[in-house]
């Protein structure tokens, strides 16, 4: 399989569809999965803006019809009945294949998301073309119950999106960065899962996105790690057949 990390800067709005799009028909030809960040559709220090810009799955049409062209990944704030949810949709074949909505909201320092949306409850595995998957968005991947039902579900691939703040700088380097590097490798070693991550950049009220977005693989090494700080679009060749012998040992060893 053949994965697209579109690491964007969203515009602050919901004004975010056409780029999707223009990322979406340039790489489609080479990719089988493109993967955009939590909350791509509209930046994430929306604040009170979440009821008034968010979307319903009729107002993402034009995402769900690409998709007959190539699977994609987007984080967007969805209205789902009377809620509002951060949430991670999987598309594809002109189907919205799966949807999980934020199970953990970070509501401490410079995070108010449980002010503006409802929590998920559930995280699960779906079957797609590619092999089992499973989604969570930034904060669900901090908590030690969510890494143990990935490590039970033992799903092919796991895609992680997130809107992480750069903070902690140090001669050293990033420590929000080494920090999300150990929980990815470790998420991807206990599971033997391939970790999909993908995480903004660019600026909002004071706040700066690292980027940073990579592929671990199920032994835990980095196949790849898009730049910091900049937006870059990157497609990698998972070889899945060496992945999956890896997954074999990890399910039957």
């Amino acid at each position: 399989m053949r994965v697209t990390l579109a690491q964007i800067s969203p515009k602050l709005s919901c004004d975010n569809i056409k780029a999707h799009l223009d990322i979406i028909t340039e790489h489609k030809g080479q990719s089988d999965v493109i993967v955009f960040p939590e909350l791509s559709l509209h930046g994430y220090l929306l604040q009170d803006k979440v009821y008034e810009n968010a979307y319903t799955l009729d107002d993402i049409e034009a995402l769900i019809e690409a998709s007959k062209e190539v699977d994609i990944v987007i984080g967007m704030v969805h209205q789902d009945a009377k809620a509002i949810f951060n949430t991670a949709l999987y598309l594809s074949q002109g189907e919205v294949e799966h949807i999980h909505h934020k199970n953990h909201l970070p509501n401490y320092g410079m995070f108010e998301e449980a002010r503006y949306f409802f929590k998920g409850k559930s995280v699960e595995a779906f079957d797609t073309q590619y092999g089992d998957v499973m989604m969570l968005v930034c904060e669900d991947l901090w908590r030690a119950e969510i890494i143990a039902t990935v490590a039970e579900k033992k799903p092919k691939y796991l895609y992680v999106l997130a809107n992480s703040p750069a903070r902690d700088f140090s001669d050293e380097g990033l420590l929000i960065e080494s920090q999300w590097l150990a929980i990815l490798k470790t998420t991807a070693l206990l599971s033997g899962t391939t970790v999909i991550f993908v995480n903004r950049t660019g600026f909002e009220d004071g706040l700066g996105f690292w980027g940073g977005s990579c592929v671990i693989t199920p032994d835990s090494q980095t196949l790849a790690q898009c730049q910091l700080f900049k937006p870059e679009v990157r497609t990698l060749d998972l070889r899945s057949s060496l992945f999956d012998a890896n997954r074999m040992i990890m399910k039957h060893g």
